[in-house]
Parts: C-alpha cells; structure tokens; sequence
C-alpha cells in the first residue's frame, strides 16, 4: 500500500474516532478494523500508531483502545488553547492585512442562518484556524491545529444546540472585530473569554451527562492532575 493510500486510512480511523462511530473506551482489534476499513493489518497498524500519537488511540494489553475522553486533559488543552491564540491575535493585529481581516469577519458569519451541528464544529475549526494563520506563524497553526483535533471529539458536545453555536458565532464576531479594529488588549481579553467559556460550558455538560454517556458506552476519565517532581540532573 502506498504512503498516500496508508494516509486515508489514518483519515478514515481518525474520522470514526472524532464522529464517536467508534466510541472513546472502545476497544479495537488490528484483525476488527479489517473488515471496517477493507485494509490489512499493516496498514491498519501504521494507523492507528499515527492516531496514537495524536492522543486519539492507546495501547491496550495487547491490543489498542480509543483514547477515553480525559476531563483533565480537557482543561490542559483549552489551557494550552487559551495561551497559543493570545499570542496569535497579537501578531494578527500586527501583521495582517484589511482584506484578511474582512475575510476573517466574512468567515465568521458564514452560515449564520442555514446551521447544524456538523456546520457549527467546521466553521468554528474554520474561524480559529484562519485566524492562526493571519499569526504568519505556522508554528502557532500547527499548536491551534492539534489542539482543536484533541478537542473534536467533545466539541461535537458542545454544538448540539442552536443556542451553543449562535453564541460561539456571536463570540467569534466580536473576536473578528476586536483584531480588525487593531485592538490587541481587547482581542486578547475575547479570546480569553471564549476560550474559558467553552471550556466551562463543556466540562458541565461532560459531568452533567457523565452517567447517561457511560451507558451509550463513551468512556470519560479524571486522570492524575499530580505533576512529577523535577529530577536531579
């Protein structure tokens, strides 16, 4: 199988992993994946080390297991979020130009009155993606990016209503206007509060439905917040 062929099947376990066709906790079998992706073991494997190293699968015995939802890695992640995209309004405001930034206001109202669940998750990954990118960092995309991908699964949560999407719509505006009016305190102090707000808003409902999703089989854990002592070098 060619290298280009092994990279679809890593974007099609990827896409049953993020759509929850394969549930967090799940326990998976090179041999079970088969007939689901017409593909050998080989191939399957190359897979699903490379979603392993995404965070979406893990080792299991000795077979593999889709990565349970973390409530702790959660709120690590939305930490780490929160800290790139105020570095990337920063350098927004700086470097990017009147068209990006009309075109940032245009991506963030897009879709605003024919909406659905699988519309939301897109065109929010749309908005802080393209705002990465007027960063003119691509090491701040690469960080947006791998966060919004360790996020997917439960950001599909948090898009469920239409009340959800119409705020994280209202926010993104409001983040768009702040960096097209060159203010970076602002900005920042938005993007702070976007980023809090979701998080908040989605761990409630992750605990609020802790027992109901466990019985559809979705796997959600609170790991060790406990950070390992520094070792002597």
């Amino acid at each position: 199988m060619s290298a280009a062929n092994d990279s679809g099947l890593a974007d099609r376990l990827r896409t049953a992993v993020l759509s929850l066709e394969l549930m967090p906790g799940e326990r998976l079998s090179e041999r079970g994946l088969e007939s689901l992706l017409g593909a050998s073991r080989t191939p399957i494997r190359a897979a699903l080390m490379r979603l392993e190293n995404e965070g979406l699968t893990q080792r299991e015995g000795r077979g593999w297991q889709v990565t349970p939802i973390d409530l702790t890695e959660i709120r690590a992640v939305m930490e780490y979020r929160e800290a790139v995209e105020a570095a990337i309004v920063e350098h927004a405001v700086e470097r990017a130009d009147d068209t990006e930034l009309a075109a940032l206001t245009a991506l963030a109202h897009a879709h605003h009155d024919h909406d659905d669940e699988e519309v939301g998750l897109r065109d929010g990954s749309d908005f802080h993606l393209g705002l990465a990118r007027l960063s003119r960092n691509p090491f701040l995309v690469d960080a947006m990016a791998g966060a919004l991908t360790r996020l997917s699964r439960t950001r599909w949560l948090e898009v469920r209503t239409p009340e959800a999407r119409a705020q994280a719509r209202a926010e993104h505006l409001q983040i768009a206007a702040a960096v097209a009016g060159r203010d970076v305190t602002e900005a920042r102090r938005l993007v702070a509060a976007h980023s809090r707000g979701t998080r908040d808003r989605l761990l409630a409902s992750l605990e609020a439905e802790r027992r109901r999703l466990r019985g559809r089989g979705v796997s959600i854990i609170e790991s060790s917040t406990a950070t390992p002592p520094l070792k002597a070098v």
